[in-house]
Parts: C-alpha cells; sequence; structure tokens
C-alpha cells in the first residue's frame, strides 16, 4: 500500500510524534510511506520577523528528525497542492487545514483519509471551517472515544474509527517498586494554557500544605516562566533527552494530568508504563485509561479535587500505592503501538479499498 501523510509544521506537537510512529511502523511492514509537510510558520513580531529575515534561525528539532521515511518539506508556507505530492493508494490529512488541502486532491493522490487527534476549535482557528471538515467526503480515524462521540452526535458522521494512541513499552518501562522516599509528583510542564499546568502548580501548592516534603519534578520543551512559575525546590528538565524521560516519569509516586481539553493525553500511558499512577482530569482518553484503576479521576479545572488527590495517592499504604502501580502498568502493556499498528494499518487498508 502507497500511503502519503499530510501535515502540517513537522515539529515537537505530540499529534505529530503520532504520526511519526505510525509512519515508521507502516514502512517497517513493507508499505510505501511518504510524508509531506509545510515549513515553520514565520514569526508574528516584525522585530522576529527581520531577524528571521537576516540570520537563519537555529533549525529547531522535531518528530521526524531520527525517522528514516521519506520526507518533503515544502518550499514555503502555504497549501499544499497535488503537485507537492506522490501519487498513492491513501492519503491521510492529520489537521483540519490539511483536511482542507487533501479534500481538493485528485484520485490519483489516493483514497481520502482524516485522521482526527483533537476538537481544533481553538482560540484563533476558524471554528466553521473546522466543522466542515467532519463533513468532508474522506475515511475517518480518531485517537480517542469523545471524539467518536463528538463526530457522531455533533456532526452525525456515520463512519469512523476508533483508533486509540499506544506507548512504547520497551522504551517506557520500569521495575516494579515502592513508594519514593520523599513524596514525589510530577507534571508535563507546557505554556498551552489547555494544558491545564497552572491548575497543576496551584494543586501542588495546595497538597503541599499537608504532605511533608512533597517534591515536584516536571520536563517540557518551553522554560517556565513568570507566569508559570515553579515551586521552590522544583526539579525542571529542559527537553530531556528521550532515554532520560523514563526515569522522570518513573521518579514519582504520581503523575499529575490536569488538561482542559486534550486529543489523548500520551503523557498518561507514559507514565503507566513506568508504573506510575496518574491523578487526572477526565479529558482525552483519561476516562478509559485511568478507569481501569492506575490513578485516579478528579474533577476537571478542580485545583483543590487535584491536591485531596495527591495527598490520597501519597497517604497510601504501600501494598495499596503498589497495587495501583500495578494496574497502571498492566493497562500499558494492553495498549502498545504494536497493537494500534494493527488497527491504524487496517483502517487505511478499508481506505484505500474504497471500504
Amino acid at each position: 500500500m502507497r500511503v502519503t501523510i499530510v501535515l502540517p509544521h513537522a515539529g515537537l506537537a505530540g499529534g505529530v510524534r503520532v504520526c511519526a510512529i505510525y509512519a515508521k511502523a507502516l514502512q517497517a511492514r513493507g508499505h510505501q510511506v511518504h510524508v509531506v509537510s509545510t515549513p515553520k510558520p514565520l514569526p508574528t513580531s516584525f522585530r522576529k520577523r527581520m531577524k528571521h529575515f537576516f540570520a537563519a534561525p537555529p533549525k529547531e528539532p522535531g518528530h521526524f528528525d531520527n525517522v528514516d521515511v521519506p520526507h518533503t518539506v515544502i518550499d514555503e508556507r502555504r497549501p499544499i497542492v497535488e503537485s507537492d505530492v506522490p501519487d498513492a493508494d491513501v492519503i491521510v490529512a492529520t489537521w483540519w487545514e490539511t483536511a482542507e488541502w487533501v479534500a481538493a486532491m485528485g484520485p490519483k493522490k489516493g483514497r481520502k483519509a482524516y485522521f482526527v487527534q483533537h476538537d481544533e476549535r481553538f482560540v484563533g482557528q476558524p471554528a466553521n471551517r473546522v466543522e466542515a471538515t467532519f463533513k468532508l467526503p474522506m475515511h475517518r480515524i480518531a485517537v480517542a472515544q469523545w471524539l467518536v462521540d463528538l463526530a457522531t452526535h455533533t456532526y452525525g458522521v456515520d463512519q469512523i474509527d476508533l483508533v486509540p494512541n499506544g506507548v512504547d513499552v520497551d522504551h517506557f518501562s520500569a521495575p516494579p517498586r515502592t513508594k519514593q522516599k520523599t513524596p514525589t509528583v510530577g507534571i508535563m510542564f507546557a505554556t498551552a494554557h489547555f494544558k491545564g499546568v497552572d491548575i497543576a502548580l496551584e494543586a501542588f501548592k495546595n497538597a503541599a500544605r499537608n504532605v511533608a516534603n512533597l517534591k515536584l519534578v516536571t520536563f517540557g520543551q518551553h522554560q517556565p516562566n513568570e507566569t508559570l512559575k515553579l515551586p521552590p525546590g522544583a526539579v525542571f528538565t529542559y527537553r530531556p533527552d528521550q532515554s532520560k524521560i523514563p526515569e522522570i516519569y518513573a521518579s514519582c509516586d504520581a503523575w499529575l494530568f490536569a488538561s482542559r481539553s486534550e486529543g489523548f493525553g500520551l503523557p498518561i500511558l507514559e507514565a503507566m508504563a513506568c508504573r506510575t499512577p496518574v491523578i487526572g482530569t477526565p479529558t482525552g482518553a483519561a476516562p478509559e485509561l485511568i478507569g481501569r484503576g492506575g490513578g485516579v479521576l478528579v474533577k476537571p479545572q478542580d485545583p483543590m479535587d487535584l491536591a485531596r488527590a495527591i495527598e490520597r495517592v501519597c497517604r497510601l499504604p504501600i501494598n495499596e500505592w503498589t497495587a495501583l502501580s500495578e494496574a497502571a502498568w498492566q493497562t500499558a502493556q494492553d495498549n502498545t503501538w504494536q497493537r494500534c499498528t494493527d488497527l491504524f494499518e487496517a483502517s487505511l487498508l478499508r481506505a484505500a479499498a474504497g471500504a
């Protein structure tokens, strides 16, 4: 099967990472995969634009950097058109704009599939155009049940395959353990409002009043700032090497997932694979994943409820915490990328066949 994957800028976004994993896995299974993406958007400020024109900015990392799959970055920031992509059996849109671009292409470019990873009616995005992409004549694939429900009940979609994201259990792993000597929780640091880092920090501050020596560890691709200031003693790692991330997860008694909105929530499974229970809001795939017993679901946008859950997990008897840790680990084992690639490949084959 010849597969083309159409992306916006192939940077460090979680959705890009998922596409990179599938591209590599499909190619390993003998499919011909070609990725086409746009360059990084230009800076918005005049000063930064001038700096960009007079001095080439350093190349930023992306999830396709070490993926040996043919990847074309088009010449400028514009819509991707037919002449930019090879002929294929199936062509996959991965974001609402790419769905519009793919919809305009002719049949030689392949049967059209739409890989839905979030409700992309974000602030600054045209909601009416985002909504319209759900009704384009494409084979649809969604990463979480809530997106299937959104497509079905809100937009009247009558075909959408559920293909949840997975986790690399060979990379994200840790041996069985007990609780840390110092009670420790972790978060993925991000500046985007919907990620809820402000909620997690407020919850930590409240929990630290009642849990002696409570420690926070965190990592991310953005540096902390005055708006999202880390508490004294917090350990932050900026853009850690992938080999170090499992150690960060495994250094915690609980991982905090405080998102206001999420397509899936990859850190949930990554932390669980490292035997770390997850305390999370019911966004993305959290209801299904945490609901299996490997953590605690809390009220959305409620720092006090999150703080109470932190206190509860940190005070669990060792045998109860170990059971929570084991349940988290088992959930990850049931959601490997191998299994998810089976589902994704089968869905693309149906799309290519016009099913």
